[in-house]
């Protein structure tokens, strides 16, 4: 691991023990939130090589995510995953692909062997819930699926697999014959759409497998909140490991 230097929080953090607490390790969450929000992570991913070239190809296809969101997959997918059981990564809501073209970069270099399911309709929003969502049906409908896989395979991104269909039609079928997964990218702002993926992704996670919610922090997903309230949080019991900058949870098999 990087040396991680957080100001004002650093010492209190590299005391904590990193046993897991109701299922989760608490300093890593703080290492990543704390250390990308207070500290010199966004400047130690900035220096690497194999961030500055995912980050350059993701930022072609979108200006969407963050470039703290980008750090924290970076974190997870370098410095974490590779002590999971094998699995592999599956995104839901993808668009234009900037997130799911860097998650594939990343895993090429530190989890060989691992690849990036992409699940979105490329079609727009489906029909959204008029009380709990703000976006309506045809949101997003500018993204393409042909233009993505174009564009993946001139970067030379060998292990990305799209997922073309409506949720409620591909997370039944496709998603169980991928077999084990080790990071799930929930990038849904709508409760069906949130629900559904974290339902379908949990049976498939490996031990300590990451769930990471990209928009329920947002002004405009309060819907996607709710989903992580009802499901994640009071059916499921399930503690966050990390709330900045995304919600992350652990799945303990």
């Amino acid at each position: 691991m990087w040396n991680i230097e957080i100001a004002n929080h650093g010492s209190r953090i590299a005391a904590m023990s990193r046993e897991q607490l109701d299922g989760r390790s608490v300093r890593d969450g703080y290492l990543r939130g704390c250390g990308i929000q207070f500290g010199n992570i966004r400047k130690l991913c900035a220096a690497d090589s194999v961030f500055a070239r995912a980050h350059g190809l993701a930022r072609s296809r979108s200006y969407a995510i963050t470039d703290d969101n980008l750090c924290n997959l970076f974190l997870l997918i370098r410095f974490f995953l590779p002590s999971l059981p094998p699995g592999h990564i599956v995104e839901f809501g993808t668009d234009r692909g900037g997130s799911a073209i860097f998650m594939a970069i990343v895993a090429h270099a530190f989890c060989p062997g691992t690849k990036v399911f992409a699940f979105d309709s490329f079609a727009g929003m489906p029909e959204t819930d008029p009380q709990r969502d703000v976006h309506k049906k045809g949101d997003f409908h500018l993204a393409s699926e042909d233009d993505l896989r174009l564009f993946a395979s001139r970067a030379g991104v060998e292990n990305l697999e799209l997922v073309k269909g409506l949720f409620d039609e591909t997370i039944p079928t496709v998603l169980p014959s991928i077999g084990p997964l080790r990071l799930s990218h929930i990038d849904c702002d709508l409760y069906d759409s949130v629900g559904m993926s974290y339902d379908g992704s949990k049976p498939q996670m490996v031990q300590g497998g990451y769930i990471v919610f990209d928009d329920p922090l947002l002004s405009s997903c309060l819907g996607a909140f709710e989903a992580v309230e009802r499901l994640v949080i009071r059916r499921d019991g399930l503690h966050a490991e990390q709330v900045f900058p995304h919600l992350v949870y652990r799945i303990s098999v």
